[in-house]
């Protein structure tokens, strides 16, 4: 919803300016998407302008040397190419100096050897109105929606007529059209549809800022109620349409709309039509309720009637499309067949024309579900549709027929015919609710006196009465959906007295603690551990689309392909919930090496999603569970002087990064060949098992090297991931860590060089050493292997750092010589021996 900053003011207008509107709408849960800006960049230079004469250039045959009075003592000289200029014509002019809205700076010109001393402007030039080939001609009834405006001035004789002091030369054109204005861009919940409309944003920046609110701009209606002799409307499927109305309007002059309201509405980012379509749109972006206009003169019969589609109907649409339909959806139709999809697009048969004289106004209140079902299986979105789906209040239907029949009257030289069809009437009254101060204090954790929650419902316009223990209060008629029971009322008195100011307090309820569970600490801290380490941290989306899984090379059957799938997701590429975090590390990698970064060391700790067993019968739900990934592509550190070129992300990297993290919990971890992982390397690829408190080793994750396929898949080079489950984690590291005091007493170290068969993994020697050398082994490490004629084909050496400690006294080689022995003899139950 994008409102325009000027016309907002005219409701509400806080002395604050526009960052502080958006800082208190924002904090007041209407929140401000963004702020641009509409028109001009500076309005200096910008002014009124009178041409007295407008001669034939010389040497150019389309253009024209104007004299136009700006205000000054003499007139200036203005080259023009407008087919439409003329002598006696009001316009606007920009002067030498003059910044236009794309930024470019105007200057005086020489145009086929005459002099232009600035620019004679068209709305589009402006931003304020699309283009029809011409100059903007100004007159007093063309420039604001305050038909209030005193016009005693026209009586001054050497002015022409529709023309007020309000336009004589000279005078600012910002003090007559809004040729520069900020733009709100709100984001606005499905829930509060009330604010999709600028009064009703004017309404909560009433009760945000106390500033004063103007009064309803409905509450004088031209219109009048009663039968209407000159159309007639039926409607059969009364769940579907709760409230319909219409209204006729006779002599009516279709043509472009007035700077004012084209300007309002392009600044609303919708596109200037012709007078009659702009009023509808200026209608809904007013009110919030959307409006149609149809050619009584196109409609068969001058007849409306509102049913349920039937099952392959077809309707041709405004947009050029023919559109088929099922039994679901609406339709309203005339003597000939239908000519509206309801709530969704009028039809091409009966929209306004060029030679339009009659306009049947409907304005109608439509089922929201149904309009949401209806827009996505036609794949058809209107501002219209995004309206009623959240579900529009029937009384809507007359504020916006007031709005538009004034401006029919004002813009169009229509009358409106007497009575207004209006079947349905208005909703039932919404129910009050009763609002106990206890029960704000208990929830909110302060006292908010009764006056000031009677002070801030009333600003939204709820009608309040004391009662013993509170308030009763009543929403009005645009909340009666979303303000239902004591809940939400007492959200809305917090939202207004500042959510800001509520204080941090515990939930009212035994055993309710205030820290971290030991599995949150567990998961913060590692986050903590990766930003540590340099990785930049990415949110991707819980959806994913299921050509993932193929591209991940997932074979049918695995584990991974178990995925909950979305009943009614957005789109396909977001059907399904995501099995595993790669899928939108792999995404953000590929956009940044796309994008000239090809070095990139990013993780995200997030949920992943797998569904439940067949074989459970349904009796156990989808397994969700926090994972924690990282990926590294690139070389790992930038090229320095001082060296050679950084290693590159690989399997060793990956591995270090994890093993940095998982020592930070003093978690006894381990690697092993892994073969269910299809998306990694099959020889530089490994599962990562950790061991708990039971001494049972848990599956914790993987890593390794990224398939080459896979890469190929994502477009990026040599890539390296990890990922691992927080809860496994969280399990298995220790909740105190204990401290366990150094030995006064040196160590003594010994080298072995043992040969072994290459089969034989450094792991399962290093396992068999630990365990044969007992509490006298300290430290276990490899820091040597060689292969060679030496050794032997099919075997390799290993070389061993030993070091042994106890507590109460120096080792010798006597004392470790026993346990030396006890290692070499486990070292031959894998075939290896003491090398030389």
């Amino acid at each position: 919803m994008r409102v325009p900053v000027t016309w907002l003011r005219e409701y509400c207008d806080p002395d604050i300016d526009v960052a502080g509107i958006e800082e208190r709408l924002t904090m007041t849960g209407t929140k401000v998407e963004a702020i641009h800006h509409q028109g001009v960049p500076s309005t200096e230079n910008f002014v009124i302008g009178r041409v007295l004469s407008a001669e034939p250039h010389p040497d150019a045959d389309r253009l024209k040397v104007c004299a136009v009075e700006l205000g000054e003592d003499a007139p200036a000289t203005i080259v023009c190419g407008a087919p439409n200029v003329a002598a006696g014509q009001t316009v606007a002019v920009a002067r030498p100096g003059a910044v236009m809205p794309d930024g470019a700076k105007l200057k005086q010109a020489k145009l086929r050897g005459v002099v232009s001393e600035g620019m004679i402007l068209a709305a589009s030039e402006l931003e304020i109105g699309a283009g029809n080939g011409g100059i903007m001609v100004l007159d007093d009834a063309m420039l604001d929606a305050d038909r209030s405006t005193d016009r005693r001035s026209n009586e001054i004789s050497d002015r022409p007529a529709g023309i007020s002091d309000r336009l004589a030369p000279g005078t600012p054109l910002a003090d007559v059209l809004p040729i520069a204005t900020e733009v709100i861009e709100l984001e606005v919940t499905p829930n509060r549809p009330d604010c999709l409309g600028v009064y009703g944003v004017a309404r909560e920046l009433h009760a945000a800022t106390w500033a004063p609110l103007a009064p309803e701009p409905w509450r004088e209606d031209p219109g009048s109620p009663g039968a209407v002799s000159d159309a007639q409307v039926s409607v059969e499927c009364p769940d579907l349409c709760p409230r319909f109305t219409a209204r006729v309007f006779e002599n009516v002059t279709i043509a472009p709309s007035p700077p004012w309201l084209a300007a309002r509405l392009s600044a609303a980012g919708q596109r200037p039509i012709n007078n009659v379509v702009d009023i509808t749109n200026y209608a809904m972006l007013l009110t919030g309720q959307p409006l149609h206009a149809f050619d009584l003169d196109r409609v068969a019969g001058a007849r409306l009637t509102v049913r349920r589609a039937a099952e392959g109907e077809q309707v041709a649409t405004l947009d050029g499309q023919t559109r088929t339909l099922d039994a679901q959806m609406v339709v309203i139709e005339d003597a000939e067949g239908p000519t509206s999809i309801a709530g969704l697009m009028g039809g091409a048969r009966s929209e306004v024309q060029p030679e339009t004289t009659r306009v049947l106004l409907e304005v109608a209140n439509w089922h929201g579900p149904n309009i949401h079902r209806s827009s996505w299986a036609l794949g058809l979105r209107s501002e219209a549709s995004s309206r009623f789906e959240k579900g529009l209040a029937p009384e809507q239907c007359l504020w916006a027929q007031a709005i538009a029949t004034r401006l029919m009257i004002e813009c169009c030289g229509a009358s409106v015919a007497p009575g207004t069809i209006d079947i349905g009437g208005e909703g039932s009254p919404p129910p009050a609710i009763g609002l106990r101060e206890a029960r704000v204090r208990a929830i909110l954790g302060i006292d908010v006196s009764r006056e000031r929650q009677a002070q801030i419902l009333s600003a939204l316009d709820f009608r309040t009465v004391e009662v013993d223990d509170g308030l009763q209060a009543t929403p009005p008629p645009v909340r009666r959906e979303d303000v239902t029971r004591e809940i939400d009322l007492i959200e809305e008195v917090a939202r207004i007295d500042g959510l800001e100011r509520l204080p941090i307090t515990l939930p009212a309820r035994r055993g309710a603690a205030g820290r971290l569970t030991h599995a949150q600490r567990v998961r913060r801290a590692a986050e903590d551990a990766l930003a540590g380490r340099g990785l930049h941290e990415i949110v991707g989306w819980s959806f994913a689309e299921p050509a993932l899984l193929d591209r991940l090379l997932l074979e049918p059957g695995h584990p991974l392909r178990s995925v909950v799938k979305i009943e009614n997701p957005l789109s396909e590429d977001q059907s399904i919930m995501r099995p595993t975090l790669l899928g939108s590390l792999l995404d953000v990698a590929r956009h940044n090496v796309a994008r000239n970064g090809p070095d990139l060391a990013i993780f995200e700790s997030g949920a992943v999603y797998r569904a439940a067993d067949e074989d459970s019968g349904g009796d156990r739900p989808a397994d969700e569970h926090h994972a924690l990934g990282a990926l590294l592509v690139g070389e790992l550190e930038p090229v320095s002087w001082r060296g050679g070129r950084p290693g590159e992300a690989d399997f060793f990297a990956v591995k270090a990064l994890l093993g940095s993290l998982l020592e930070r919990f003093h978690v006894h971890w381990s690697v092993r060949e892994a073969a269910h992982w299809p998306f990694l390397h099959p020889g530089r690829s490994a599962e990562v098992l950790a061991r708990g408190p039971s001494g049972e080793p848990s599956r914790l994750g993987f890593l390794g090297e990224l398939h080459p396929r896979v890469a190929e898949n994502w477009d990026l080079g040599r890539t390296a991931t990890f990922a691992i489950d927080l809860g496994i984690l969280a399990t298995v590291a220790p909740e105190v860590v204990s401290f366990t005091a150094f030995g006064p007493f040196p160590a003594l170290r010994q080298d072995l060089a043992v040969t072994l068969p290459v089969e034989v993994s450094a792991r399962e020697l290093l396992h068999l050493v630990r365990k044969a050398g007992a509490e006298t082994l300290e430290t276990a490490e490899v820091f040597d292997v060689y292969t060679g004629a030496q050794v032997g084909e099919g075997k390799r050496s290993l070389a061993l750092a030993l070091s042994f400690r106890v507590l109460d006294r120096t080792l010798t080689d006597e004392d470790v010589a026993p346990v030396r022995e006890r290692i070499l003899a486990a070292l031959a139950e894998l075939g290896g021996e003491l090398r030389g």
